[in-house]
């Protein structure tokens, strides 16, 4: 019995010493498996930083690529606060209307438009024209207005010049118009007679106002809108006042260029007409110093001496009766309207005044117009002016 308790007790021991060892190993492994879960838990943090990372890299990333984007595509291509233009021509490629931008525009802006253009189709269609690079229009607006020829127009006024050369070089310096192709035209009577005119009535087709039009208008698109604003102002009213004095456009226009080189004073010039219009209707040559001058195309000369009247011209108005054969001028609307609104009056002649005002006196007899142009000689002289 004693030995069977000292047994019993042995066990007991043997197996009490024993299970520290047991649980010792299982709080090993549950400390183990601990850690592993938190480097598990760890890891996925880890990741998702590095996920949040990339994620806000990319972000940033494409960001910045949009705003960078923006800032060539959509900011101002203009450096200049006004609106600047540039102006496109036949001759032209791409490197050449990128220089003729170059001073106009902002490096990065020009960059992305010349990309555009290389890459856009544009290269290979450049359309001439006039374009407005205006502040505030980026890159990309730009290119489609170039692709697209989406020209600004320009305000033309038609200048009062007095030759046709004139005329051409007026033009060319405001089209994209050659002065000798014009000149060449205006001049030719087959190009004239096909607008209804000869080559010296045509500057009666001319109307000198304001007109909008595209610089890269050709000269045959430009003379038809020329015809078509001329049957504008001749309306109802001006071809009424014309037939009821037997005269034409053509005509009027060609008095209306007498007129207008004898005074600047539209104020005057309705009395000018009047006296004009009474030597055409009584058949006196209307004897005015200014056609002597076109025909000589002296137009500097201040005074017109005796021997300069014998002038041989279809144009000198002392020689022939009757209009010259057209307009010395274009004349202005003044003056045309001048000739249709003349005053009524008695007058035959008329002497610039010795004043030099610009203005005439009018008599109705030759005496008295003598006496005039003896006072006005006296104060040429008095003045040197030869």
């Amino acid at each position: 019995m004693a030995a069977f308790h000292c047994k019993g007790i042995k066990k007991i021991i043997k197996y009490k010493t024993k299970m520290p060892k047991y649980f010792l190993y299982s709080q090993k492994s549950g400390n183990f498996a601990a850690i592993l879960r938190n480097k598990a838990l760890k890891m996925k943090k880890i990741k998702r930083i590095n996920a949040k990372i990339y994620l806000w890299g990319a972000v940033a990333v494409a960001l910045l690529i949009a705003g960078c984007s923006w800032y060539c595509l959509f900011s101002s291509l203009s450096k200049s606060e006004q609106t600047e233009y540039v102006y496109i021509d036949m001759d032209d490629d791409l490197d050449s209307v990128m220089t003729k931008i170059q001073p106009l525009a902002k490096p990065f802006q020009l960059s992305a438009l010349s990309t555009l253009s290389r890459h856009g189709g544009y290269a290979g269609n450049i359309r001439t024209g006039r374009y407005a690079i205006r502040p505030g229009e980026g890159a990309l607006k730009v290119f489609r207005h170039l692709k697209n020829g989406l020209q600004s127009s320009i305000n033309l006024t038609i200048p009062e010049v007095r030759t046709i050369d004139r005329l051409a070089g007026a033009l060319s310096r405001k089209l994209m118009l050659d002065s000798a192709e014009v000149a060449r035209h205006l001049t030719d009577s087959a190009y004239c007679a096909r607008w209804g005119y000869n080559t010296a009535t045509i500057p009666a087709l001319f109307i000198p106002n304001t007109y909008d039009i595209y610089w890269n208008v050709s000269l045959d698109k430009f003379m038809e809108r020329m015809q078509k604003e001329h049957k504008t102002f001749w309306n109802f009213g001006r071809m009424e006042k014309a037939k009821s004095m037997g005269m034409s456009p053509v005509e009027v226009a060609t008095m209306a260029s007498i007129i207008d080189e004898e005074t600047a004073n539209n104020g005057e010039k309705p009395m000018i007409a009047g006296m004009y219009y009474n030597r055409l209707k009584t058949g006196m040559p209307l004897q005015a110093d200014p056609t002597v001058k076109f025909a000589l195309k002296d137009f500097a000369l201040r005074r017109i001496y005796n021997k300069l009247l014998q002038t041989d011209s279809p144009y000198n108005t002392y020689k022939n009766t009757g209009l010259p054969p057209g307009p010395i001028k274009i004349a202005s609307i003044a003056g045309i309207d001048a000739v249709l609104n003349h005053v009524r009056h008695d007058y035959l002649y008329m002497c610039a005044k010795e004043d030099f005002s610009g203005t005439h006196n009018f008599a109705k007899t030759y005496q008295e117009h003598l006496n005039n142009a003896a006072r006005y000689t006296k104060a040429l002289n008095q003045r040197g002016i030869k």
